[in-house]
């Protein structure tokens, strides 16, 4: 299946003002926070329903937990899931939990990790896998390839899809002192299954996407220079904390459907309207 159009994070905190939304084109959901069937109030929505794994550890040298893939399986067979995600990432080692989604080394070795891994969540699933970038705060220092080599070779090896979130590209770029449209640019595009934008700021000298903040000019601007080039997946805006009120959260929406020359969906919420 592919999307089209604009969508939202769900979260139970925004349910209220996600549920008003018109023409919503899809929800990506926690998959950790699904059980055996979706909430009421996301199954009433009747958009499709991306499951998004935080907790897989694709990236780890430890082997994956047969009990996390067999959840994410699934929650993949439930109604209306065309596909599922997952981070280009590792989240423990030794058995020891980060609690954060943690880079990869840009190495060969751990390309083989990673494919071996998504390899055999594609085995498991009964719908495709993408898998997204994540922003970080550091690079290892026996990295081999860039972020886009490293992406491309993996995307060749598994022809796995690529959840392209915006905003991480915006964050590597000026934590690395890099151009972001230039790095963006540099990404296997023609493999998007749709993309992320969140909000993030600036603390200690690094941009940190903390999804708890506003949605930063810059990277809207990016996004319409993305659209501008001829680019347009679908797109979703991620929040995971303190909420704005609802027209903030609408105004973010509207923000980001002009950017992406999308159609707003917010037109008629009871908050659009006062």
């Amino acid at each position: 299946m592919t999307l089209h159009g604009l969508g939202i994070g769900w979260r139970p905190e925004i349910s209220g003002i996600i549920a008003q939304l018109d023409d919503l084109a899809f929800c990506e959901v926690i998959a950790e926070s699904l059980g055996s069937s979706l909430p009421p109030e996301l199954e009433r929505l009747a958009v499709p329903v991306i499951p998004h794994g935080i907790s897989l550890s694709l990236g780890g040298a430890d082997p994956l937990d047969p009990r996390r893939v067999e959840h994410l399986a699934q929650v993949a067979g439930l109604r209306g899931v065309p596909m599922v995600s997952e981070h280009i990432a590792f989240v423990r080692a030794g058995g020891i939990e980060a609690g954060h989604l943690l880079p990869v080394p840009r190495t060969y070795e751990a390309l083989d990790v990673l494919t071996r891994n998504i390899t055999h969540i594609q085995e498991s699933l009964p719908v495709p896998l993408a898998v997204e970038n994540i922003a970080a705060l550091f690079d290892w220092p026996d990295d081999e390839l860039t972020e886009a080599e490293f992406l491309s070779e993996l995307i060749e090896r598994t022809e796995v899809r690529l959840v392209l979130d915006i905003a991480n590209v915006y964050a590597n770029a000026l934590n690395r002192g890099l151009d972001p449209w230039t790095e963006l640019c540099r990404l296997p595009l023609e493999h998007i299954a749709y993309c992320h934008i969140a909000g993030g700021s600036v603390h200690d000298g690094k941009y940190h996407d903390t999804h708890t903040d506003p949605v930063p000019r810059q990277v809207v601007e990016l996004l319409e220079q993305f659209t501008a080039a001829g680019h347009h997946p679908a797109i979703m805006l991620e929040r995971d904390g303190n909420y704005p009120p609802a027209h903030e959260l609408l105004g973010e929406l509207d923000a980001i459907a002009d950017a992406a020359g999308l159609r707003r969906i917010t037109a008629n919420t009871e908050w659009s309207r006062t």
